[in-house]
């Protein structure tokens, strides 16, 4: 274990309950945190109003809690912070990479559809976006957006990539010291969403400015999420903002192999306390995946 104290988050979304897979990612930052002597810091990522609920957020308090966990205080809560996304979104502006795009979901499919199956797709399998407003004169975009037409702000990822350098992420495993460089390809993921008319952040641009504003050391967190730091790196260069050290941990899987998901209900911590398991308990059953070889396994390019 490395002895550079460091600054660790747990960052979940208050959309659904927490499952075995938040159990261990939480456990793997705080554990991390307490090793290094570091800070143990719990964020609630609830960006997204239509879907973070209050029972969901005083959930996690609970489930966390339950679990022997430890965190400081205040917490921080994305709903507070929505002045700090608009400033970066101003910058954004500023530097001409933004642009409002009107096509709805269905439109896109639509369109994705007539191009065919060589339509070129993010590392999500998302169809990249395919609309024409990036091209459109700033006078028909205002006059879209003043007839109150529902717009999301993309970033024009193919002038941005004109700007950037080759940028590249260090996946640092925090308990071994072992460390690569991962080359950032930003490009793949084509015009992503910053922002929507009705929501100030896409978790993209909210994640990397609030990593930045807790001086976040070391990124813990699934390997799912391991393509969008290309995105983050982006972000993080146009912005001016400090780089932390990743680790992109294995994920959690079911019976089936399917990774847990509140989307698709995997059960949730409270449903097993509720069945009479003990946190240690949980830990005995992580246990494989919290020994430093399962660790080493998943690291994107290793």
């Amino acid at each position: 274990m490395q002895t550079e104290r460091g600054t660790f988050r747990f960052a979940p979304s208050p959309n659904g309950y927490l499952h075995l897979g938040h159990a261990f990612s939480a456990f793997l930052n705080a554990d991390a945190a307490y090793r290094t002597g570091g800070r143990f810091l719990l964020r609630i990522e609830d960006i997204d109003q239509g879907r973070a609920r209050t029972e969901y957020v005083a959930a996690i308090f609970q489930d966390l809690a339950w679990l022997g966990l430890e965190w400081e205080v205040p917490v921080l809560r994305q709903s507070e912070r929505f002045d700090s996304y608009r400033k970066m979104i101003r910058k954004l502006t500023r530097l001409g990479l933004l642009y409002p795009a009107f096509m709805t979901r269905s439109e896109i499919r639509a369109a994705v559809l007539q191009a065919g199956e060589d339509w070129p797709r993010d590392p999500d399998n998302a169809p990249l976006y395919p609309g024409p407003e990036r091209d459109w004169p700033m006078a028909r975009r205002k006059a879209e957006m003043a007839r109150g037409r529902p717009f999301a702000l993309r970033i024009d990822m193919a002038r941005t990539l004109e700007g950037l350098p080759q940028l590249a992420w260090s996946e640092v495993d925090p308990f071994t010291g072992a460390a690569h460089q991962v080359a950032a390809d930003p490009g793949a993921w084509g015009d992503v969403v910053i922002a929507r008319s009705d929501c100030p952040a896409s978790y993209h641009l909210a994640v990397t400015v609030d990593d930045a504003h807790q001086a976040v050391s070391h990124v813990i967190r699934g390997v799912d999420l391991a393509p969008s730091t290309a995105v983050h790196r982006a972000l993080q260069y146009l912005l001016g903002l400090p780089v932390p050290d990743y680790f992109h941990h294995r994920l959690v899987a079911d019976e089936h192999g399917e990774k847990l998901s509140k989307r698709v209900g995997s059960t949730s911590l409270r449903d097993l306390r509720a069945g009479g398991l003990s946190p240690d308990e949980i830990r005995r059953t992580l246990h494989d995946l919290l020994t430093e070889p399962a660790l080493r396994q998943f690291a994107p390019g290793g």
